[in-house]
């Protein structure tokens, strides 16, 4: 009988541990800037968004989860594989949601791919519009 009583209580203890990894559909966005977004000065702030997802450290595997990658003026990488670590595909491996970035004059296109904790993008992979800015800064 303590068997029983003891397999039960594994059971429920299973239930109250256990995450649930069926989130509603996530979205990963651009808080800051806009789509269209001129500066005057070299430097820009970034503020990501992101819904129905947890951002962590790369490493740490957890349900529903991954961290920012930005991808600047180039096109997603393979989905497949891990995101490369370039100046075009800039890892926040500590789970950063903000980051100030220079950039050169002209104009730039931005994009946010989430990867996991090994800095692969998921299986359905999420990434956000692409949004183009422009810099007017010169000296």
């Amino acid at each position: 009988m303590n068997k029983v009583y003891t397999f039960l209580a594994v059971i429920f203890c299973s239930f109250l541990t256990a995450e649930d990894c069926n989130s509603v559909e996530p979205k990963v966005y651009f808080i800051s800037p806009a789509d269209g977004y001129v500066s005057k000065s070299q430097n820009v702030k970034l503020v990501f968004g992101i819904d129905n997802f947890n951002i962590l450290p790369a490493g740490i595997d957890g349900c529903n989860s991954g961290h920012h990658h930005l991808v600047l003026d180039a096109d997603l990488p393979i989905l497949n594989r891990p995101i490369p670590s370039t100046e075009n595909y800039i890892h926040f491996g500590k789970g950063q949601t903000e980051f100030e970035i220079s950039l050169s004059p002209g104009k730039h296109t931005l994009q946010l791919l989430l990867g996991d904790y090994a800095h692969i993008p998921h299986e359905n992979p999420i990434f956000s519009n692409k949004i183009t800015i422009e810099i007017l800064y010169s000296e």
